[in-house]
């Protein structure tokens, strides 16, 4: 009998841990807005999750730590909406999808996706993080633009390489927009997907 009490109470502290990194992410997520990354410090972040800073130093050793944490669940709901929706056999509904999802992830969580774009290149966790989901969009890009009949291969004229560059120009076009309004986000989006439609010869 005694040997399921440690295993159930294991279970119910990961859940309260659970609960409470959430709260730490939300948080920063929230200061990110208020106070920017700069101005931002653990001592705010503990204050807002309604925790010790002692408590907070418990789940990261760091303010960029805990950035870095709040990147990578980020995206990690960026590729999650986007996987399946680029596996689809009809490459204009792939792009409208995905392009769809982009819209939606940056309405809710530009901000997270602004900073780490702008942390990208002096934090190297946040750094290898970015560059990781880029190579799986590239790839994914990739796919559409041979399912719609480009040739494959990295040759400036081939999907991969073509994939690559529509890739980061959607990452820019929304970063700009991001800090205008919802509209501009749209707007950009059918900009970008009426570029990637044209790219896999499927423009109008």
């Amino acid at each position: 009998m005694s040997g399921h009490h440690p295993a159930r109470g294991r279970r119910t502290t990961e859940r309260k841990g659970d609960i409470r990194e959430r709260a730490i992410l939300d948080t920063c997520e929230a200061l990110l807005a208020h106070k920017g990354y700069d101005a931002m410090t653990v001592g705010d972040v503990a204050q807002g999750a309604g925790i010790t800073r002692g408590a907070l130093y418990f789940y990261f050793g760091s303010k960029q730590e805990v950035v870095t944490a709040l990147v990578a669940r980020t995206v990690a709901h960026l590729w999650e909406r986007s996987r399946v929706t680029a596996q689809t056999d009809e490459p204009r509904q792939a792009i409208a999808a995905a392009m769809q999802r982009t819209v939606e992830l940056w309405n809710e969580h530009g901000l997270v996706m602004r900073t780490a774009i702008d942390l990208s290149l002096t934090v190297p966790e946040i750094g290898e993080l970015w560059n990781h989901t880029a190579d799986l969009f590239i790839a994914a890009i990739t796919a559409v633009l041979e399912c719609a009949g480009i040739q494959a291969g990295a040759a400036p004229d081939q999907a991969s390489a073509m994939a690559r560059a529509l890739c980061w120009m959607i990452e820019r076009t929304f970063y700009h927009a991001s800090q205008e309004s919802r509209e501009a986000l749209q707007e950009a989006s059918a900009t970008c997907e009426h570029i990637w439609l044209t790219c896999a010869g499927l423009g109008t």
